[in-house]
């Protein structure tokens, strides 16, 4: 059965993945969104489908003040005599651990292991839990690879001290080291090269889980950053299960810059086979965008536009806020089939919460449509549809009080400055808002009627490689459509009432 990459398209960076039974999971970065680290399950390694969030309460994740691009880095997904392990990196508080009886929660509160290095794995191996992670090495672009032991026995969880087991095969950053054990040898996989077109998998082996290892003799397991004509680049963060027929399949990461070297959509999970052969070694080869899946893989059908109406409860699972949201700011309850949302002081340009529910953007070619009510009586209250990179990079289509009464305004932020493309009043009553997107460009309407365009702004303004330039500042995520609202500096004194939001790849 032919399939297609990315098979979770849009931001889906740093997967890993694990097997119970018939079944697969698995989880994947999120940043600075809330709730932390999406969760998927599937039967074939293609079609996933969303279970929930490993970190859904602030005791989990207190993500106040965190740099767009830090928070939450890559997770770790294992289980292990019934229970499911999660490990993962808070930048800047360190390595934890969280542990669940199903990937449906509840997750427990994390236990804090250690604070050097990012990309912590577990491997439940020989009766015991190796504890590997990258950390301080030669220099801040070499890290090495480290390794310890956890103890599991009747409490929570102990370090062993990690030690370095491997210094990587020489490019820059060795990361996301995961372990594994086939036969005799136990197998070190790795990332190198940094996470953009430089980006590798590696392997080396050992007879013991600390070494000495091997490299493999043929190089890179993976890498597309000698073929830089290929439409899919950025490969590594590679992460391998085995199928209960025998075949080993990766679960990756990797990008698929448009126009040039520039991709928006963020860093997505690719799945790739992965062959033995009879030297001991694996080999992949380079990652296509169709391929014969596994063996139990499922036809995929085209995606249908997805139109959300609002009931009591809770935003279905992928609507994420930016960090831990503001309480009372987005309410299902208020207005019983509107989703409500109460203007903060905050806005996109601030490192905080604002009022603000979104979801990933995750096909070039898509329509994003909000139908809104929301009558402004204050200068800086606005309400409206925006596409977010971070704080610095972001655009708005949105209602708010102009000069001469209630207008639509395109607003749109680029290196930190705030520019208006267009601005007209609108009568008063119910809004549609849309925002039309290409692989090269963004374009956005409103009215009351039939909408109207109001400009558009290139896709590549929102790149990860245009913000890195302008800003020096790595970029993680991908763009992120919104629901939004903002008091400009204050708390709204009015509500922006959404009555339904329609996604249409």
């Amino acid at each position: 059965m032919e399939v297609a990459n990315p098979v979770l398209p849009g931001m889906h960076p740093d997967p890993t993945v694990c097997r119970v039974g018939r079944d697969f999971y698995l989880a994947c970065s999120s940043f600075e969104y809330f709730p932390g680290v999406p969760l998927y399950t599937s039967r074939d390694l293609v079609h996933w489908t969303p279970v929930g969030h490993a970190l859904t309460r602030r005791s989990q994740l207190d993500l106040r003040g965190v740099p767009s691009s830090g928070g939450v880095y890559a997770p770790t997904l294992r289980h292990h005599e019934g229970t499911f392990f999660l490990v993962t990196t808070l930048v800047g508080r360190g390595n934890f651990v969280v542990t669940a009886p199903s990937p449906r929660g509840p997750w427990s509160d994390p236990v804090w292991l250690d604070e050097d290095g990012v990309d912590p794995s577990l491997a439940f191996l020989d009766g015991r839990v190796f504890y590997t992670r990258n950390g301080r090495g030669a220099d801040l672009d070499h890290p090495f690879v480290y390794q310890g032991e956890l103890t599991l026995a009747g409490g929570p969880p102990i370090v062993v001290e990690p030690r370095v087991i491997w210094r990587g095969t020489g490019g820059i950053w060795p990361e996301a080291p995961h372990l594994y054990r086939r036969g005799e040898w136990y197998y070190l996989v790795a990332a190198e090269g940094g996470t953009s077109y430089g980006h590798s998998v590696v392997v080396a082996r050992g007879t013991d889980p600390y070494g000495p290892f091997e490299p493999s003799p043929h190089g890179p397991l993976l890498t597309h950053r000698d073929r830089p004509r290929l439409p899919i680049q950025g490969t590594g963060h590679a992460d391998l299960v085995d199928l209960e027929d025998g075949t080993t399949w990766a679960v990756l990461l990797a990008i698929r810059p448009r126009g040039g070297r520039h991709q928006h959509l963020g860093r997505e999970t690719f799945l790739a086979p992965v062959r033995w052969g009879d030297d001991g070694w694996p080999r992949m080869s380079p990652v296509r965008a169709r391929l014969k899946g596994p063996a139990l893989a499922r036809a995929q059908v085209p995606e249908a536009p997805e139109r959300l109406r609002f009931r009591p409860g809770r935003l279905p699972t992928g609507w994420l806020f930016v960090r831990n949201p503001a309480r009372g700011c987005c309410t299902l309850r208020e207005r019983p089939g509107f989703l409500r949302l109460w203007g903060t002081a905050a806005t996109l340009r601030d490192v905080a919460s604002p009022a603000l529910v979104c979801r990933r953007q995750q096909h070039f070619e898509a329509t994003a449509r909000m139908r809104l009510q929301f009558e402004p009586v204050n200068p800086g209250e606005q309400a409206g549809l925006c596409l977010r990179a971070n704080e610095d990079f972001n655009a708005a289509l949105v209602v708010a009080l102009g000069p001469s009464g209630r207008e639509l305004r395109l607003d749109v932020t680029l290196r930190g400055e705030t520019s208006t493309l267009a601005r007209h009043g609108v009568a008063a009553g119910p809004v549609t808002l849309e925002l039309h997107a290409t692989a090269s460009e963004y374009r956005f309407s409103g009215g009351t009627g039939r909408p109207e365009e109001l400009g558009s702004v290139p896709t590549r303004s929102f790149s990860a490689e245009t913000i890195l330039a302008c800003s020096g500042r790595h970029h993680f995520t991908g763009a992120m459509i919104g629901l939004y609202a903002t008091g400009g500096g204050a708390h709204a004194t009015v509500p922006a009432d959404v009555e339904w939001f329609e996604y249409s790849p």
